[in-house]
């Protein structure tokens, strides 16, 4: 087992390598930092306080030479007066997990409730650098400049203590699980071509370097362990982990380290309880998927038949995606909801089956948009969480077997609230700059998710599917930005999208059309159009007719540059001249009288995100003979 692991890892390597090499050329200037982290950490479980060493080794690919580096301290935010708990305490509609009866829950931890993480020596190549501490970020200044092209080792000394469990990470969540180890190390912030992102956490985003993790966890013998990576010692720590039809060879004494690997990864989690139960289940040509969660009764049946379905995900992203690149994946209870994180995720588990289901998906899916392709969600959190909605969405109606014919429907209308309630802001808003919740959430996910399927509308579905996986291809470990998804379905479709990418994430223009007239044209019949919104489209008119009948007119936005091929094959389709975006009204002729017709329908297909849709339809006041 252990052979064949190496031998896949290096594989994998020398995968990713020549995919690199060939994005590069692809991408002209194209490049990517490089972190190798070594730590060695023990944790007492009774304290919840931990301590440990990291090595680091830092690549630097980029052409600009770096006199300093920064580190996230992530749960430094659990603690009264951080910026975290300000901004909860300010923000109109405050996260009801942190805020409990109008009352931070950050504000009020006690010493020993409440997170941290310190840095007691930091060395660069043996030498003793300086550094200070400014909320969760740490800013360090360099003896020694790194050149382009150059490397240096950084050696760190920690310790920290888990916060209660707040948002995320932490100890004793609701459900008892005992450690929930999220963004719990001192982490190198990301240097890319617009510079460094040396965010402050503030319960939103992550962006981070891609680099190969070495990790040791001592701890309680007592306590299982799940998350990131690939054990190299299960042997020794047994707990199912150990090869099948073997006995584990248990070390003596009151604690156990656990080691992983995790390659090619900009994150490491682990959770740990002494009641988690371990499942493995082997993908078909995929990955080996690990299941923890606590032996309770009332969860049991849920978590075996989430198993299958897991498997089904798993193969459902690797054909619409692309392939998953890792050996494993880990599903782990813990948490306060759901949240992804490399090669794993953390879950609360007592749930519906449904639910239970849903949130997997979710976070699996992540899997390839946040770990894999990796854009800066701070940023662009679109583009991770709006993908990800889009995918999961699809997933769960083919593996849960809903047969919803538009299995959007409920994300169209939580767009709608948004952008009738006026307090939309444009999607490249930072993630921590949205006035509240409400709006960064349907931000995000729902009005994120539209992007793809109203992308879908505009190209054609086929172009849509071939778009995302020719997008995985190209861009995977590269942090795209929002210009690389829509070039690659220009490259796709043919067609001009600058404009839709515009409109729909840099703006909050809306897409508002109306039928404003039917009118009898002697033998014919006149359509007029309105455009009521600012964000222009094309438009797909369904034309029925008294006798049953039904064909579709298409007319095409001048800007686009072409047209999408028919989305109803089986139903006659004229191509009209195009649209140009500047005309408020376009009109067309139907070679048959008013009286022949029964309805008019602008874009049958439900998938234009139109904020009016009342004027969206005409009906003959003639009843059909």
């Amino acid at each position: 087992m252990q052979n064949k692991l190496l031998v896949s890892v290096k594989i994998l390597f020398v995968f990713l390598s020549f995919a690199l090499s060939l994005q590069a050329q692809n991408r002209g200037s194209y490049w990517q930092q490089h972190v190798d982290y070594t730590m060695d950490v023990t944790m007492d479980v009774n304290t919840y306080q931990y301590s440990g060493t990291q090595k680091l080794i830092y690549t630097n690919n980029s052409p600009d030479t770096l006199s300093k580096v920064y580190y996230h301290l992530y749960f430094n935010a659990f603690q009264p007066g951080s910026e975290m708990d300000v901004r909860l305490q300010s923000i109109r509609d405050p996260d009801g997990r942190m805020f409990v009866d109008n009352k931070s829950r950050i504000a009020s931890l006690g010493k020993d409730e409440m997170g941290y993480l310190k840095v007691s020596s930091l060395e660069q190549e043996g030498k003793a650098l300086s550094y200070t501490e400014a909320g969760t970020v740490l800013e360090v200044e360099l003896l020694e400049p790194i050149a382009p092209g150059g490397k240096t080792t950084l050696q760190m000394v920690f310790n920290g203590q888990v916060p209660v469990q707040i948002r995320r990470s932490g100890r004793n969540n609701k459900e008892g699980v005992a450690l929930s180890m999220s963004q719990w190390y001192p982490k190198l912030a990301e240097y890319d071509f617009e510079g460094w992102h040396a965010d402050p956490y503030i319960a939103r985003e992550f962006h981070g370097v891609w680099g190969d993790f070495d990790v040791k966890l001592t701890l309680d013998k007592n306590y299982i362990v799940g998350g990131s990576g690939y054990l190299q010692n299960p042997q020794e720590v047994g707990h199912g982990y150990e090869a099948p039809g073997t006995q584990a060879n248990r070390v003596k004494g009151k604690m156990l380290t656990w080691h992983f690997k995790a390659p090619k990864v900009h994150d490491f989690m682990w959770a740990a309880d002494p009641e988690y139960l371990h499942d493995t289940l082997e993908v078909a040509d995929g990955p080996t998927l690990h299941f923890l969660y606590k032996n309770n009764p009332a969860i049991l049946e849920n978590w075996k038949n989430l198993q299958p379905k897991t498997a089904l995900a798993m193969e459902f992203f690797s054909k619409h995606i692309g392939p998953y690149p890792y050996d494993q994946y880990s599903v782990v209870q813990g948490g306060d909801g759901g949240m992804e994180y490399a090669m794993s995720t953390l879950i609360t588990g007592e749930r519906t089956f449904g639910s239970l289901v849903g949130v997997m998906a979710h976070e699996m899916a992540h899997s390839w948009f946040q770990h894999i392709l990796a854009t800066n969600e701070a940023k662009h959190e679109w583009m991770d969480e709006g993908f990800t909605t889009f995918i999961s969405t699809l997933c769960m109606n083919e593996i849960m077997e809903e047969g919803k014919e538009n299995p959007f429907e409920n994300v169209y209308k939580s767009y709608y609230a948004l952008a009738n309630s006026g307090q939309e802001q444009p999607q490249t808003t930072h993630a921590d700059r949205y006035g509240a919740n409400f709006a960064y959430g349907i931000s995000a996910y729902n009005k994120g998710s539209i992007f793809l399927s109203q992308l879908g509308y505009v190209i054609g579905q086929d172009k849509l599917m071939q778009t995302i996986k020719k997008y995985y291809e190209d861009f995977k470990f590269t942090h795209p930005v929002p210009n690389d998804i829509k070039r690659t379905a220009e490259k796709v479709s043919g067609l001009e999208l600058d404009w839709y990418l515009t409109d729909w994430t840099q703006t909050t223009n809306t897409i508002d059309y109306a039928i404003k007239e039917v009118v009898a044209d002697g033998e014919k019949t006149k359509i007029i159009l309105d455009r009521k919104g600012l964000m222009p489209m094309p438009l797909d008119i369904l034309v029925v007719y008294q006798d049953g009948t039904r064909e579709t007119f298409y007319a095409p936005l001048r800007i686009m540059r072409g047209e999408k091929e028919n989305p109803f094959p089986d139903l006659k389709r004229t191509v009209l001249p195009d649209w140009p975006w500047a005309y408020p009204t376009y009109e067309f002729t139907v070679d048959k009288p008013i009286s022949a017709i029964s309805g008019i329908v602008i874009d049958p297909s439900h998938l234009m995100a139109d904020v009016n849709k009342e004027d969206n339809s005409y009906l003959s006041p003639q009843k059909p003979e």
